[in-house]
C-alpha cells in the first residue's frame, strides 16, 4: 500500500509527512515522537478529513490496530495533542534561556564577507578619509544657520513655515540622544500639543516638566524661523460667536 502525505500538526510543529497505512498506531506514535517532541504515552492523535470531520486515531490494542482502518486521504490533517500538564511540557518556542553566540569583535574584523569589510572596501563611514572634514563642514553649516537666523533660547519662532507650529525656542545645541547625528538641534516648545515629546528625549530633559502633552520638538536650524510670531488667537478672525 502506497504512502500517503499528511499534514502533521502539533503545538510546536507543523510539517508534511508521508504515512504508511500498514503501520500500527503504536508505530505511528513512535515515528511522531521525534517530530513533535511529545512522548508516546502523552500523544492524543486525531485525523481531520477533507469534510472537516475529526476522527480519533485510537484503539484498545494500538500495537495491532493498523492505520489502514482509518480514512486516510492525501493532505488531510493529523493533529497531535500533548496530554501532559503544562508544568511538564517543554516550550520549544521560548528561546530566552538559549545562550546566544556573539562573535568577538577582532574575529569579525578579520572576515572578508561582512558588512564591515564592505564598508572598508567602499570607504564608507569611518573608513572614508574625508569623513572628519565632512563632519566639520556639517557642524559649521548648522552653526551658520543658527547665527544667520538669529536663533536663540527664549525667542519666539515658527517651525517649517507652518503657522500652526509656533512656539518658543527652549534649547540650541547637540542632542546626543538622537542616534547617528552630529551638530546642533533646536528644541522648541510649541504653543499647541502637536510635537513629538515633552521637552525630554532618551531620558534626558532639556526643558520643562514631565507632561502627557507633547508640546516639544527637536528640529534642525534650517527649519526654524525666529521672529515676531505671537501666540495665535483662534477667535481673532471670528466676527461673532
Amino acid at each position: 500500500m502506497a504512502d500517503i502525505p499528511l499534514q502533521v500538526i502539533s503545538d510546536n510543529s507543523a510539517s508534511e509527512r508521508r504515512i504508511t497505512p500498514s503501520w500500527s498506531i503504536s508505530q505511528l506514535k513512535r515515528k511522531l515522537e521525534p517530530v513533535t517532541g511529545i512522548p508516546i504515552s502523552s500523544q492524543r492523535i486525531s485525523l481531520k478529513t477533507a469534510s472537516k470531520e475529526t476522527i480519533p486515531i485510537e484503539a484498545a490494542d494500538e500495537d495491532s490496530t493498523l492505520l489502514s482502518g482509518f480514512p486516510l486521504s492525501a493532505y488531510a490533517e493529523l493533529h497531535i495533542i500533548d496530554t501532559r500538564p503544562a508544568s511538564a511540557k517543554v516550550n520549544f518556542n521560548d528561546t530566552s534561556g538559549v545562550e546566544k553566540y556573539v562573535m568577538p569583535e577582532d574575529e569579525y574584523a578579520k572576515k572578508s564577507d561582512s558588512v564591515l569589510a564592505w564598508k572598508r572596501a567602499e570607504k564608507l563611514g569611518r573608513f572614508n578619509p574625508d569623513a572628519p572634514s565632512l563632519e566639520k563642514a556639517k557642524i559649521e553649516a548648522f552653526e551658520f544657520e543658527i547665527k544667520n537666523r538669529g536663533i536663540e533660547a527664549g525667542k519666539r519662532c515658527r517651525v517649517g513655515g507652518d503657522d500652526s507650529r509656533r512656539g518658543e525656542i527652549k534649547y540650541v545645541g547637540e542632542v546626543k540622544e538622537i542616534p547617528g547625528t552630529i551638530g546642533a538641534w533646536v528644541g522648541v516648545h510649541l504653543d499647541e500639543p502637536v510635537g513629538k515629546n515633552d521637552g525630554s528625549i532618551g531620558g534626558t530633559r532639556y526643558w520643562g516638566a514631565e507632561s502627557a502633552l507633547k508640546h516639544g520638538v527637536f528640529v534642525r536650524p534650517e527649519r526654524v524661523e525666529a521672529g515676531d510670531f505671537p501666540v495665535l488667537d483662534d477667535l481673532e478672525d471670528m466676527e461673532e460667536i
